[in-house]
C-alpha cells in the first residue's frame, strides 16, 4: 500500500492524523506530512478509514 496526497486539494483538516497519527501529521503551519508513505500491515485498516474519511477527498491509496 502507498499513500498518495493531492496537496492542491488538501486543506490539512487533520482528520487523517486523528485516525492514523503514526502515518499522518499536520505541522504548526497546517501542512500535512505522510510519515509512513508505505504503512505496515498492522495500520493499513486505519489508513483506509482515514482515506475514506478525508473531507476533501485529497487522499488515495495504491494497493499492492
Amino acid at each position: 500500500m502507498k499513500v498518495i496526497v493531492d496537496y492542491d486539494v488538501c486543506e490539512a483538516n487533520a482528520v487523517c492524523a486523528g485516525l492514523a497519527p503514526e502515518v499522518f501529521d499536520v505541522d504548526d503551519d497546517d501542512n500535512l506530512h505522510v510519515l509512513l508513505p508505505n504503512p505496515p500491515a498492522e495500520v493499513q485498516d486505519r489508513v483506509r478509514h482515514a482515506v475514506r474519511s478525508c473531507p476533501k477527498a485529497a487522499l488515495s491509496l495504491e494497493e499492492d
